[in-house]
């Protein structure tokens, strides 16, 4: 599978922000997590620069905001959109983010509610910390 990464630009927010609450929201609210329509634009912007476009057969299916550092690759956020859940794309995301980022490994946190828990830990991914909210994982090269 090959999915492409395009730097979100300024015309993609109205989109990532929506995007954002249809994927979140619901998470979020089972998690105790009930943010306002400012929390969730600060939590777009901050560090908007790391955040991709995922593109898949020429169709924007998701975004995937990340940092790379020398050691690690952080994935701060994956969402696809809910048209394209249940497919196996953000699996199949996470593989290709991973193979080619090797050597590097990959971190992330998941919220303690989500269901995305069992995919990353499928995926190789283990927990190596927690807050109140949030598992901090992280993958083995």
């Amino acid at each position: 599978m090959d999915f492409k990464f395009i730097r979100a630009a300024n015309k993609d927010w109205d989109y990532l922000l929506e995007l954002r609450k249809l994927t979140m929201v619901e998470h979020l609210e089972a998690s105790g997590q009930f943010l306002s329509e400012n929390d969730h634009k600060f939590r777009l912007n901050d560090a908007y620069e790391c955040s991709h476009l995922i593109v898949y057969k020429n169709e924007i299916i998701g975004t995937l905001k990340f940092r790379e550092f020398e050691e690690k690759l952080e994935i701060m956020q994956i969402q696809i959109h809910p048209n394209n859940q249940g497919k196996g794309l953000g699996k199949q995301v996470l593989e290709q983010i991973s193979e080619a980022s090797k050597p590097k490994y990959l971190e992330l946190t998941v919220l303690k509610e989500s269901r995305a828990l069992n995919l990353y830990q499928r995926l190789g991914f283990s927990i190596f910390g927690e807050d109140k909210f949030e598992y901090f994982m992280r993958s083995i090269q």
